[in-house]
């Protein structure tokens, strides 16, 4: 941040190990992943594909290593290709016949009489303005509807996607492209609502300029949904011609989708029917083994009524294998590799806004996993199979029988413990333990986290419970009071990680001191204990990097990711010697973070061998952003990138690629304009700011970075009014209120300014910048003691502080 016009001891003070990143500083956010196009996403401004925002030295894809042949090993055998299922089921019939119209087999098929359920008999559905009619042409099954030029065109349905309970249709583009209608069939019987055409956007006009729009990126099959509704799916992007070739071995979720490549187990078989081969489970040929050794059994204890695992889950593949698709991911590799672990190729989405809820509930589209990660029942051992038949898809028994194979009914599935009429919708273990929310309209999803009911949290942290989802006509309060006459007080005063979360989420005083102990708490999950560390990366100082020391070297590989990503606050030469041992682990997301953090290293500060192994791993970095060259955040953050190495001109070059892809995406902008900050082309950085605010949702990050342009240009009135825009809009920010009460400030309007930080400060109670400016600010005015008591404060809350300890030092001492 220019401060060519304001005291400089006002701006946050940088350069030491602990500090936050400079300001001035506008780089892509890293949000969670998006497989799914969600409003809520959109309309925060938030579009995330890629969870890696910089990366590498040097040029290029990765670098290879050495194949066996050339270090002298053994030729390897040849590796398994996909057979098709009719090689499977001649041997497994029964599975073949239980998965026969499952949704995995109907997952997606070709569009014609037999699989398209809507009505196509000239039906009609009007949407803001927009009639769309459904109708049959020469054999095809054709929809009238909105054009991505505003037009309506007819269009032939090439695919149906689903079958229950809606069924959406695919529409064939130029350049290889399938997009999804918007447009969907209610596939459930017409006495509960379905044998209907609605829209999956019901309650906003979504236009052709808009990337949710049908016609639009995030409405696009191949990025979106191809992996996970087709067999052995290649997306194939060329990025110079702008088009896909995308293939799959087998249009629906088949059997080598979960099992992998099956032509070495097939040979097995085969070899062992002549009598040639083995039985030897081990050897069979399977590129991935999902049933576990040694097989578990679940034994009673009689006083809990509760069943354990024996032995314990020793294997996470079954589990990772469902995740790859049933989770909110990014991709980072373009091969999936069976029997690796999921995120040598996905990283799965933290509990992050809008996501989930602060305790972890369920509140975007996010496909089970990150719920299933929270549970009592995962760190039991539970898995997928446990509930599911694998193949059928469906839960093992009806009713309460499936949750009764471990849970003895005589303890559970009586009145004294679900306090409902027995046979009543409340008795049923999934309303309590895994509400459901509808999404696409129509279809609900059980929230998988299958937690205790906590009307209580509803009360304290703002979230929806169980009980309140059925007694609509009741308060939380009633639902809390009712809980605690039941169960005892104790169930209301039990800690939750949602406390953390939330005061993490909202910036609320202790925020960093409960998100280090939930990060540091081996009781903890760890899909929340890396959830804390993401947000301590907002309340981040010295007092953290401890916890995040002993985090890289967690089992888990979720939290080490978390933990080297915290890694990118302390400045680059400070992160070498913790993270550089990251560069080899063996799980490809966490080395890839390290990567990210590692690449602003000077280059002098590196040995030979440090040197070309971050080279190595950037080359793979840089390699991972390229599996999503058909999306403009790639093309971002490879502009990041380059930005970094002063490769100005082809970080110029990503940008604009980036905003020919998508010219709303507003951190392309941002980048762009600092971009032309470093080179002194403020001018024209103003152009593309000005340009942007035309197109944004969220115009506050726009109007901030503009402001701060507006400020190096001396052009302070100007500059107020867009800086005080951006405070306005997002007071859940307390960088912006900062750098709008400095520049204040610096007009010479100190009043203004300190009512500015006081308020924020009041949301904001641990913010660094923000302490450091009252204290600054009341000190120069001669208010001594308002000065001192914020210095107490600010020791207070970060006690290993060193411009904490000092500035008190000096108020104490009476020194300026």
């Amino acid at each position: 941040m220019a401060s060519s016009t304001m005291q400089k001891s006002y701006w946050p003070m940088s350069g030491e190990w602990w500090s936050a990143p400079n300001g001035s500083k506008v780089i892509a956010p890293r949000p969670p992943a998006l497989i799914k196009a969600s409003r809520r996403f959109h309309a925060k401004g938030v579009v995330a594909l890629l969870l890696f925002g910089l990366a590498g030295f040097g040029a290029g894809c990765a670098v290879s290593e050495s194949d066996d042949a050339s270090r002298g090993a053994p030729p390897r055998e040849p590796a398994a290709t996909f057979v098709g299922r009719a090689a499977c089921a001649s041997c497994h019939a029964a599975e073949t016949a239980l998965w026969e119209g499952s949704h995995h087999d109907l997952a997606m098929q070709h569009a014609d009489a037999q699989t398209v359920l809507g009505d196509f008999n000239e039906a009609t559905i009007r949407q803001f303005g927009v009639t769309s009619t459904f109708f049959t042409r020469d054999g095809e099954f054709v929809v009238r509807t909105e054009g991505p030029d505003g037009i309506l065109t007819d269009y032939s349905v090439a695919y149906t996607f689903g079958v229950d309970p809606l069924q959406q249709y695919l529409v064939e583009f130029p350049g290889g492209r399938l997009q999804a209608l918007s447009l969907a069939w209610d596939s459930r019987p017409a006495n509960v609502g379905g044998q209907r055409w609605f829209h999956l956007y019901p309650d906003e006009p979504i236009t052709p300029q808009d990337p949710l729009h049908w016609t639009g990126q995030n409405q696009n099959w191949n990025f979106m949904c191809a992996e996970c509704h087709s067999t052995n799916v290649n997306k194939n992007f060329n990025l110079i011609e702008n088009r896909y070739d995308t293939t799959w071995s087998e249009i629906d979720v088949s059997c080598e989708s979960c099992h992998g490549p099956a032509s070495t187990h097939v040979t097995w078989a085969q070899d062992l029917t002549a009598g040639e081969g083995e039985v030897d489970e081990r050897s069979n040929g399977l590129t991935v083994s999902l049933k576990g050794a040694p097989p578990a059994a679940w034994m009673f204890d009689i006083d809990t009524g509760i069943a354990a695992r024996k032995p314990p889950r020793e294997s996470r593949s079954e589990i990772e294998s469902c995740a790859r698709c049933h989770s909110r991911r990014s991709v980072l590799a373009e091969e999936y590799v069976y029997g690796r672990p999921l995120m040598d190729s996905h990283r799965p989405a933290l509990l992050e806004d809008p996501l989930y809820h602060p305790d972890g509930q369920i509140s975007d589209e996010v496909y089970v996993y990150g719920s299933f990660l929270q549970s009592k029942m995962y760190a039991a051992g539970v898995t997928c199979s446990d509930c599911h038949d694998p193949h059928g898809l469906e839960v093992r028994g009806a009713g309460n029988a499936t949750c009764a194979g471990c849970h003895l009914p005589a303890k559970f599935d009586i009145p004294d413990h679900h306090f409902h009429e027995a046979g009543s919708p409340g008795s049923r273990c999934v309303e309590c333990h895994m509400p459901a929310v509808d999404y696409m309209v129509v279809d609900p999803r059980r929230d998988h986290s299958i937690r205790v009911p906590r009307p209580d949290l509803s009360l304290s942290l703002g979230t929806p419970n169980a009980c309140n989802a059925c007694h609509i006509d009741q308060s939380v309060q009633w639902a809390a009071d009712a809980v605690a006459g039941w169960y005892g007080a104790d169930r209301a005063s039990a800690p939750h990680f949602g406390e953390a979360i939330r005061a993490g989420r909202q910036g609320l005083p202790g925020a960093a001191g409960a998100l280090r102990q939930l990060a540091d708490s081996p009781l903890a999950p760890s899909i929340v204990r890396a959830t804390a560390f993401s947000l301590l990366e907002r309340h981040f100082t010295g007092d953290a990097v401890p916890v995040v020391r002993r985090a890289l070297g967690d089992d888990d590989p979720l939290v080490r990711v978390a933990a080297v990503s915290a890694l990118g606050l302390i400045p680059p030469e400070a992160r070498l010697e913790l993270a550089m041992p990251l560069l080899t682990d063996p799980v490809r997301a966490v080395r890839l973070e390290a990567a990210r953090v590692l690449a602003p290293t000077p280059v002098d500060r590196l040995s030979g061998g440090q040197r070309a192994t971050l080279t190595r791993m950037l080359n793979e970095y840089r390699a991972s952003q390229l599996v999503n060259a058909d999306r403009a955040e790639a093309h971002l953050n490879l502009g990041v990138l380059d930005a970094q190495l002063g490769r100005y001109d082809d970080a110029e070059r990503s940008y604009r690629t980036a905003l020919r892809m998508n010219a709303a995406f507003s951190a392309t902008h941002l980048n762009l304009a600092d971009l032309y900050r470093q080179q002194g082309r403020d001018s024209e950085g103003e152009v593309v700011l000005r340009e942007a605010l035309t197109l944004a949702v969220d115009p506050a990050p726009i109007e901030h970075s503009l402001g701060l342009l507006l400020v190096r240009q001396r052009r302070l009135p100007e500059a107020l009014r867009m800086l005080h825009r951006a405070a306005e809009r997002r007071p859940d920010l307390p960088r912006y209120a900062y750098v709008y009460g400095v520049a204040l400030q610096s007009s010479g309007d100190m009043d203004a300014a300190l009512k500015v930080l006081l308020a924020a400060h009041e949301r904001h109670f641990e913010d660094r910048d923000l302490l450091i400016a009252l204290i600054t600010m009341h000190r120069d005015a001669g208010m001594r003691d308002t000065a001192l008591e914020f210095a107490h404060r600010f020791v207070e809350v970060s006690p290993r502080d060193p411009v904490a300890r000092q500035l008190l030092g000096e108020l104490e001492d009476g020194v300026r």
